[in-house]
């Protein structure tokens, strides 16, 4: 009897001994087990880290044009689509070097991918964009870049649509039989890269000619500014404006459509109310960009170089259309 109860003892052991020795279940309530815990590489054979969502900025001169809203809309498009985006715009009230500094320096701290940019001068933003460039994101210029190397420009030949514009000014002067005269310029400022090339592409169509281009004019493209500048010009006896962005244009075409509208005023980029003025007669014609392309076909180079697929071209031209009454 004492060998039997000795036995049962022993073999008692045995069992609580063996159990707690056995593995514990490791899955989790949703049936994952051991094997299954996230590792950090997302399932990829040699553990990079690709995530589900870049963030990708677009920093542009401000937020009063047309043109900036229809850069964002292209963008948004093209985030929409390729589904792996996380987009936001950020842009300063007004065109401000210290304001798109801050813009920058924001989409650097919340953790920018890339960042889509049209630079509001050429050196200003230099510092920051390095700064940028150090923590690894993607710079890619739309309408206007910066002094800094970029994935891509995506951009209207602004010179040659300058020179465009100026060569329908002109032909517009002829057919009014008036082969001389002054012409005022309204433009933004004499450091957006954009805006000089457009100038300097305007000028050299007069080249030749008995026409004298009065010295241009400044208004950070505001509306406004570039209606007293334009009207300035017209009390000085000019035949034609130039604006070289769409608040120079609505300023030039307003300027001339108080006076009574002699004067011929042509400007650059679209938006309804310069579609109004010059379907009013006010002003003659604005060289149409393609402000959408710019921003759809830029979001897709950003999310291109962080895939780290091959970009071929440094510079995109995204065209422009002459845009007139008839």
């Amino acid at each position: 009897m004492k060998k039997f109860i000795t036995l049962i003892l022993v073999l008692s052991l045995v069992f609580t001994v063996v159990g707690c020795s056995a593995p514990k279940d490791t899955s989790s309530d949703n049936g994952q087990n051991a094997e299954d815990v996230d590792t950090g590489n997302n399932g990829d054979d040699n553990g990079a880290d690709k995530k589900d969502k870049y963030k990708v900025y677009l920093i542009t001169m401000d937020q009063m044009d047309q043109h900036w809203v229809t850069v964002d809309q292209g963008a948004k498009k093209a985030a929409d689509e390729l589904g792996n985006v996380d987009y936001q715009w950020l842009a300063p009230d007004v065109k401000d070097d210290a304001k798109q500094i801050e813009s920058i320096n924001n989409a650097i701290a919340g953790g920018a991918d890339a960042i889509l940019l049209a630079a509001n001068g050429p050196d200003a933003v230099t510092a920051t964009l390095k700064e940028a460039d150090s923590e690894g994101i993607k710079i890619v210029y739309v309408d206007s870049p910066a002094d800094f190397p970029a994935v891509q420009t995506l951009a209207t030949d602004n010179e040659a649509a300058g020179k465009t514009a100026g060569e329908e000014m002109l032909n517009a002067l002829k057919e009014k039989g008036i082969t001389s005269g002054k012409i005022g310029v309204v433009s933004v400022n004499a450091s957006t890269d954009s805006t000089v090339k457009r100038e300097k592409g305007f000028r050299s169509a007069f080249e030749g000619t008995d026409f004298t281009i009065l010295e241009t004019q400044y208004a950070e493209g505001d509306a406004a500014r570039s209606k007293d500048a334009a009207a300035n010009f017209i009390t000085e006896g000019v035949v034609g404006i130039f604006g070289g962005n769409e608040g120079s244009t609505v300023g030039i075409g307003n300027a001339i459509k108080e006076v009574g509208g002699e004067v011929i005023g042509v400007g650059f980029d679209k938006s309804d109310t310069i579609l109004q003025l010059i379907d009013e007669g006010y002003l003659l014609a604005t060289m149409a960009q393609n402000p959408d392309v710019m921003g759809y076909e830029g979001m897709k180079t950003a999310v291109n170089a962080l895939e780290g697929k091959t970009v071929d071209k440094d510079v995109v031209d995204t065209g422009v259309s002459v845009l007139k009454k008839d």
